[in-house]
């Protein structure tokens, strides 16, 4: 499971003109879910979110998590982060999950976050077609691989 995570002002969710979802100050997570991902990538992953300090202390310094900030969370799926761009100009998205296995992850991943956060997750809308607003604060990026965490 692949996370890009952005440090945001504010972001909201779009579907067809009308807004979703949408977040002040916190992160705006777009998730990439392939085959061979499972409940321990979610619990992982949902660790690393709530606790990852990248919010500025009163020294300025990136040293507070969402937690500590009380900030909010945006999670929209996004299968383009598991594009091969290996051979060709056209991408491939061989590893992405197909619906009837992400779809389940993308639910577990969403809960576990909000269980961790102990604060409601908002969320897009899986396979749909989005219009994703934000203003990225920093701007702090932050890539986030399952498979890379050893």
């Amino acid at each position: 499971m692949r996370l890009l995570i952005q440090r945001v002002q504010r972001a909201s969710v779009s579907i067809n003109g009308s807004e979703k979802s949408k977040i002040r100050k916190g992160l705006l997570i777009l998730a990439g879910i392939e085959d061979a991902d499972n409940i321990n990538d979610i619990e992982w992953l949902s660790g690393k979110v709530v606790n990852l300090r990248i919010f500025d202390d009163e020294n300025g310094v990136m040293n507070k998590s969402i937690s500590e900030i009380d900030g909010e969370i945006l999670i929209v799926s996004q299968f383009t982060l598991h594009a091969s761009t290996k051979k060709g100009n056209r991408p491939s998205y061989i590893k992405a999950a197909r619906p009837e296995v992400a779809i389940p992850l993308y639910e577990q991943l969403c809960a576990c976050v909000q269980d961790k956060l102990e604060k409601e997750v908002k969320t897009g809308e899986f396979g749909a077609d989005m219009q994703v607003e934000l203003i990225n604060d920093g701007p702090v990026t932050i890539w986030i691989d399952s498979k890379t965490k050893e």
